[in-house]
């Protein structure tokens, strides 16, 4: 029988943060995952503290920020690996209003951090933006398709990390520890994401599917280096390629990309890019979202041994290294969940 201090379920961005927590604690533990790509891998990969559509500060960002940057910069390093850059998000204005509105908001104190006072303007001609721009401060790109297979990489080179299914008829729950096939641990920390709701321990109400799509374009005209963000995000990959998006269905678990989804990107890309591109592909993937906004961390009164880390939402690379810092504390030193971030909330 393996012993060790934690299995972690998941190896998405709350699965990574975990095992850095982890591991800079001097814990041990085993990831199970079977190497499906879920939200993580289809996301933007946007590191953004705001809110653009309301000129608002996200959530928490104050603290959320430092930590999250920190977090990618020193795990960069420790992979050798470009996980991050530093790119400016550029918001389209699209009136005089929305300058107004922009002015009024750079000048709140949560805000002067993230918001620039001064306007830019529109010198691609590729780029219908007669308003100009408004550059985010402190914004990125997380190249999420490094960062997921280097580190799973490096947790296969520690030897733990198991790429399989997880049997959840496999596990058996003692009083103080609980076992999964040949291993025994103190506890079992789902970071499953959307996949979730296939729980059987989980609260099914808990979580609302929220399906995201995007379009992948060739564009050699646009030459495009920022993050640019009018009705949709656009995203340099490299090599003249974006991706576009991304939209928002809710109560859809299914990973097919549609044409639905397409018809809406293209609408939106073409009202504010000029040139010609072409389509050459399309992602989907559902991000686990809740009806308050808000993360479901710890566990439920009737199984103390199984921990949730979940409902990270579209802004999960932004939250998740502190997420897993609160998580561990309260698991290691018994300090308290806030009650907005703990699971048991979602009890009825």
């Amino acid at each position: 029988m393996k012993k060790v201090d934690y299995i972690i379920v998941g190896l998405g961005i709350a699965g990574i943060c975990l095992s850095e927590q982890l591991t800079k604690r001097g814990k041990t533990f085993v990831v199970v995952d079977n190497g499906t790509e879920g939200s993580t891998a289809n996301s933007g990969g946007v590191f953004n503290p705001t809110v653009l559509k309301r000129f608002t500060a996200a959530w928490n960002a104050a603290a959320f920020f430092p930590v999250a940057e920190n977090f990618y910069s020193e795990l960069s390093e420790k992979l050798q690996q470009k996980i991050i850059s530093q790119t400016p998000v550029l918001r389209i204005f699209k009136s005089v209003e929305e300058q107004n509105n922009w002015s009024v908001a750079s000048d709140k104190r949560e805000l002067q951090d993230f918001l620039s006072s001064e306007f830019l303007k529109n010198t691609n001609p590729s780029i219908d933006a007669p308003f100009g721009f408004g550059k985010v401060l402190g914004t990125a790109q997380i190249h999420t398709n490094i960062l997921l297979s280097s580190y799973r990489n490096y947790l296969k080179d520690e030897e733990v990390c198991l790429s399989e299914d997880f049997q959840y008829e496999a596990i058996q729950q003692k009083e103080n520890e609980v076992v999964y096939k040949n291993i025994s641990a103190k506890k079992i920390i789902f970071a499953e994401g959307s996949k979730v709701v296939d729980n059987p321990f989980f609260l099914k109400q808990a979580i609302i599917g929220n399906k995201g799509e995007y379009v992948i374009i060739k564009a050699p005209d646009l030459k495009l280096e920022a993050l640019l963000k009018g009705s949709m995000y656009v995203i340099p990959i490299g090599n003249d390629e974006y991706k576009v998006g991304a939209t928002y269905s809710r109560d859809d678990y299914s990973l097919n990309p549609t044409k639905i989804a397409k018809e809406e990107i293209l609408s939106k890309v073409k009202s504010f890019i000029n040139c010609s591109f072409e389509v050459i592909g399309q992602t989907a993937g559902v991000r686990p979202t809740t009806k308050d906004h808000r993360p479901l961390l710890g566990v439920l009164d009737e199984n103390p041994n199984l921990v949730f880390f979940n409902g990270l939402g579209s802004r999960g690379f932004l939250m998740a290294p502190l997420l897993a810092e609160i998580l561990f504390n309260h698991l290691e030193d018994k300090v308290p969940i806030p009650r907005e971030m703990h699971i048991q909330r979602m009890v009825l």
